[in-house]
């Protein structure tokens, strides 16, 4: 199932790695198998993630997911049904990575990198949402499927835009 959550404000909170920690306990029930935040204190932005470890049980699989020229970071909740078919589509056109392990996670940030927001949707099939900070453009992307079928909520809140996969984790942000 997997879960995010996240904050983007001129001002971070008080220990904003401890409060991306309580957003992502307030959703460990849809992810038990690890946990992961990250935070850019000069952007303001911080990614939590809870993982429920299907495609790819590795640590290879682990979020938030940074790409490896470090622009992209990506907290993602979902499945992408044709990621297989997109690492070969990478392969073939030079866009792939040195690939870490299996999971569609890479297998959508490589997608995302390569060509782009747009571009990549076009060409993923899948059930998903997922938050994207680019650290080069300072700007965050916050994403559905075309169906809607994996939740994403977000706000303002006290100054911060707040974002997750469940009303919970918004809660646990101090704004």
């Amino acid at each position: 199932m997997c879960g995010f959550a996240g904050f983007l404000g001129a001002e971070a909170p008080d220990q904003p790695e401890a409060v991306l920690r309580a957003m992502a306990d307030a959703l460990r029930h849809r992810g038990p198998d690890d946990a992961g935040v990250w935070f850019d204190g000069q952007a303001g932005v911080g990614l939590a993630h809870r993982r429920l470890a299907i495609v790819d049980l590795t640590p290879a699989g682990h979020q938030p997911m940074r790409s490896p020229c470090g622009r992209f970071v990506l907290a993602y909740n979902g499945e992408i049904y044709n990621h297989l078919d997109l690492r070969a589509a990478l392969a073939a056109e030079g866009g792939a990575f040195a690939w870490r392990g299996h999971s569609d996670t890479e297998t959508l940030l490589a997608a995302l990198r390569h060509w782009g927001v747009e571009g990549a949707l076009q060409r993923v099939n899948g059930m998903f949402a997922f938050a994207l900070w680019d650290a080069q453009e300072r700007t965050l992307v916050l994403v559905r499927d075309r169906m809607g079928e994996k939740p994403l909520y977000y706000g303002t809140c006290g100054g911060a835009f707040l974002f997750g996969s469940e009303l919970k984790a918004l809660r646990a942000h101090p704004a």
